[in-house]
């Protein structure tokens, strides 16, 4: 079997993978294939292909990859439970990360919730979310309920 055909196959290969994944996995040693097929049809020898097929592979995939993840599917999605962060919220059930439970009232809403820093935070305390976990806000004691336990 040719050089020709290995590189060729190569490409094909490396950019049917490509083409079912959903982020840019492959695409940069597709590249480099078709440095190398290049190469190879202009007569280089197997050590400039092979060398060809790993120098422009390592180099698309440095200076193209930054860029790619800058722009691909880098755009995050605000959402309405984003407006939580940085509220008040009222514990309405003892927050016990090891025993796994808790609960704060905020914006009318019930939410599951988790103590920033394994702290146990009794019901009726102040707290303040501080992010979101899946279906968990992670909330800390809120400065002045902290003040009066200290």
């Amino acid at each position: 079997m040719s050089m020709s055909v290995i590189w060729l196959v190569a490409i094909v290969v490396f950019a049917a993978f490509e083409a079912t994944t959903v982020g840019l996995t492959s695409i940069w040693f597709a590249l480099g294939a078709l440095a190398a097929l290049i190469a190879e049809l202009l007569g280089a020898a197997l050590w400039l292909q092979i060398t060809l097929f790993l120098v422009v592979s390592a180099l698309t995939l440095y200076f193209t990859r930054p860029l790619v993840k800058k722009y691909v599917n880098g755009k995050v999605q605000p959402t309405n439970a984003d407006a939580l962060i940085g509220k008040e919220c009222k514990v309405i059930e003892n927050i016990d990360n090891l025993n796994g439970t808790g609960a704060v009232y905020v914006d009318g809403k019930t939410w599951t919730a988790r103590s920033d820093d394994d702290e146990v935070i009794e019901v009726g305390q102040t707290v303040i979310a501080e992010r979101i976990e899946g279906v968990k806000l992670i909330v800390a004691k809120a400065a002045e309920t902290a003040a009066l336990n200290n």
